[in-house]
């Protein structure tokens, strides 16, 4: 039996209730309407001579931000509910981490750009709500490391730290470097996997083998999982696309995040079936690395890469996921003591930084013959005290933006580590990780046992999983037990 006190009935709710005032409190006094969502409009329209109500930005921003909502909510969710015992986590927990966040990051964000100085309020408005989730999305990406070895409450803190430094490296890389970072390559993704992962690191748990029977999948928790890598797939160019420029820089991104996409699928199928006997395909792969390609190409897809430079990226990316999942993670768990549940170092933290390093590099290579003098303006925002910048100038700026997210993402993501050691956070013990029933009401045991004839059923200490379907571990390599 477990020593930890995985009682959370008074931490939890008193964190929900205290935080959630105090979004109250704070969105009272900083956060108001921006122009075109407050009851001026109509007079905003009139003195800037703006003929329709279509020109407000909600009808252009409102659909990326339907996608990118979907993909928080339902994609990242359903892409954890891999482990058999662990799809309520899965999905509960992270929509309890994007609820909590999205409040948080409106703030943070707000603070750092969009607060009057005048008025000391913080404006918002639908891109607001894009840049809010995008913030969400670091925080969840770093849960996925610590999938089913973090308690609900330990989950919050994770988020509230992780929006904070989100906050901080985002104003950084895009508004003292002068970053392009449209996808999120370098804040979002390299960001939210190192961080995930240094806490993973700090939180090793040596015995965490007594978890074993639950650390793995059945074939309908795959099935789950399978449905948010397909939601995930096919919004990833809305995602990508959802702040870029009106115009050609939208169409651009998400035409160039499609390719890069549609390339890795085949390169994860390849190698997949390359490293099995018989060719068999490995789902792990599938579910994971084939989204390697939207991560890779975040930053570069709104610069002029063209369509086989798309290819070429999601080319390379799915390969480089794929051999991660195959080798690097075991290495990663054996030697570095890094316990990476889902896999977020090969689909998040490499690929962003690889996607960083890329955008860094096609805009160095940027050419006035290649984007017109006023296209390379518009571009790279060459506007103000950037007017002078150049493209060679622009491309080191980017790739010490990658470097920035990592750091932060490793040395935020080691503070916040010793911070979830305190014992006070009910976490589960080394022996009931990656198990829904710590934490959730649950079908009682005699109820599921009533459905089995008598002469059938297990001692009560035994699942009943056929031992063929349990296969499927993003830690280590495949091993059955007949």
């Amino acid at each position: 039996m477990t020593e930890n006190n995985t009682n959370v009935r008074v931490g939890l709710p008193a964190v929900c209730f205290v935080w959630q005032i105090a979004m109250v409190v704070l969105f009272g006094v900083f956060i108001r309407y921006d122009e075109e969502s407050d009851t001026h409009w109509v007079e905003f329209r009139r003195e800037n001579n703006i003929t329709s109500d279509i020109e407000n930005d909600f009808y252009f921003r409102y659909p990326s931000f339907q996608d990118v909502h979907v993909m928080i909510f339902v994609g990242f969710g359903f892409l954890m509910t891999f482990l058999k015992r662990y799809s309520y986590g899965g999905v509960g927990f992270n929509f309890l981490i994007a609820a909590f966040g999205l409040q948080w990051a409106l703030l943070m964000q707000g603070w750092f750009h969009s607060l009057n100085p005048e008025t000391g309020k913080i404006t918002i408005g639908v891109e607001s709500l894009i840049n809010a989730d995008f913030c969400c999305a670091g925080s969840l990406i770093a849960f996925g490391a610590l999938l089913g070895k973090v308690s609900p409450v330990q989950t919050l803190v994770v988020a509230l730290f992780g929006v904070t430094l989100f906050a901080v490296e985002e104003y950084i890389i895009l508004d003292l470097l002068h970053c392009r970072d449209a996808g999120g390559s370098m804040v979002i993704h390299c960001f939210g996997g190192y961080y995930g992962l240094a806490i993973s690191w700090v939180l090793y748990r040596p015995n965490l083998h007594l978890s074993k029977r639950f650390h793995g999948a059945v074939y309908h928790s795959d099935l789950f999982a399978m449905i948010g890598t397909l939601y995930l797939w096919m919004y990833w160019p809305s995602f990508n696309s959802a702040i870029t420029d009106h115009g050609d820089g939208q169409h651009r991104t998400a035409i160039n995040t499609y390719l890069a996409l549609a390339s890795s699928v085949l390169t994860t199928v390849a190698i997949s079936s390359m490293s099995k006997k018989g060719g068999k395909l490995d789902m792990v792969h599938i579910q994971n690395a084939t989204l390697a390609g939207g991560v890779a190409m975040g930053t570069a897809a709104e610069f002029m890469i063209q369509p086989y430079g798309a290819l070429i990226v999601g080319f390379c990316v799915g390969i480089i996921s794929t051999f991660g999942y195959l080798f690097v993670t075991p290495f990663l768990e054996k030697y570095l003591k890094l316990q990476d549940t889902c896999g977020v170092h090969n689909l998040h933290a490499v690929p962003g930084m690889l996607g960083g390093f890329i955008g860094a590099i096609t805009a160095a290579a940027a050419t006035e013959a290649v984007y017109g003098a006023e296209g390379l303006r518009n571009t790279f925002d060459f506007e103000g005290e950037f007017e002078n910048r150049t493209p060679g100038t622009q491309g080191g700026f980017q790739a010490a933006g990658t470097c920035v997210s990592i750091a932060f993402g490793l040395v935020g993501g080691v503070c916040v580590g010793f911070i979830l050691r305190f014992p006070i956070w009910a976490d589960p013990g080394d022996d009931n990780c990656f198990d829904d029933e710590v934490y959730w009401e649950m079908l009682p045991e005699f109820l599921a046992h009533d459905l089995i004839p008598a002469s059938f059923q297990l001692p009560e200490d035994e699942e009943i999983v056929p031992p063929v379907l349990e296969y499927n571990n993003h830690m280590i390599h495949k091993h059955q037990e007949m």
